[in-house]
């Protein structure tokens, strides 16, 4: 007795394409109702402006670290000069008598 092997690679993209066709159109509904609700447009602009300003907060994040970067850098060259500054003084020289 022999088993036909077939495979499944074939029938699991369609059914994920479904899964995903659903979902998105399940969201849209929700998103459509939500807007269909008293007050829902208003709360549908405040989440897109919150998503925004979101957004715009991790660009500037991401600023932070090479600020970071220079401030230290610089924090070490301002160091490296006030070393180099105390080596070059000479003791003051005594008055001939």
């Amino acid at each position: 007795m022999t088993v036909p092997m077939t495979t499944s690679t074939t029938d699991k993209p369609k059914a994920d394409k479904d899964f995903v066709t659903r979902l998105t159109d399940a969201g849209e509904e929700a998103l459509q109702r939500i807007a269909d609700l008293p007050g829902g447009q208003k709360a549908l602009t405040a989440i897109n402006d919150l998503r925004t300003r979101v957004d715009d907060l991790g660009k500037k994040v991401r600023g932070i670290d090479a600020l970071e970067e220079r401030v230290a850098k610089l924090e070490k060259d301002v160091s490296a000069l006030k070393k180099d500054k105390a080596a070059r003084r000479e003791p003051p020289s005594k008055p001939a008598a």
